[in-house]
């Protein structure tokens, strides 16, 4: 069963996706914001992706994903950013940052799991 990190400071946002992805299949643990993020990949290392949102308290999703893609052993772990922004810049930065799939919200839940399927390599 593929593990995803799924971190999102919004708690309906995160039980949704999280209901989404385990319905598909997936192990999902969930993480509120960058830091606690970090903390649980580096602490288990055994995730198969990572889904993140970037507006977040404390540490953003830009600078998580720079941190795990600082991580010789995470610079190929797929990272998905699902947020809110949706102007080509915050694209660029999402994508220049490291995250190899950029949703915006609200995410159609076929979507959400295509993409990690995609992003895993399934």
């Amino acid at each position: 069963m593929p593990k995803v990190l799924l971190v999102d400071d919004s708690g309906v946002t995160r039980k949704f996706h999280s209901y989404v992805l385990k319905s598909a299949g997936f192990e999902v643990v969930e993480a509120v914001e960058g830091a606690e993020a970090l903390d649980l990949l580096f602490l288990h290392a055994d995730f198969d992706c990572v889904i993140a949102d970037l507006n977040m308290p404390g540490m953003d999703g830009i600078t998580l994903i720079r941190k795990i893609r600082e991580s010789e052993a995470f610079e190929d772990l797929p990272i998905i950013v699902i947020t809110t922004l949706d102007k080509p810049e915050d694209k660029r930065r999402g994508i220049e940052a490291g995250a190899d799939f950029y949703l915006v919200k609200p995410v159609d839940p076929k979507l959400l799991i295509d993409s990690t399927e995609l992003a895993i390599g399934e």
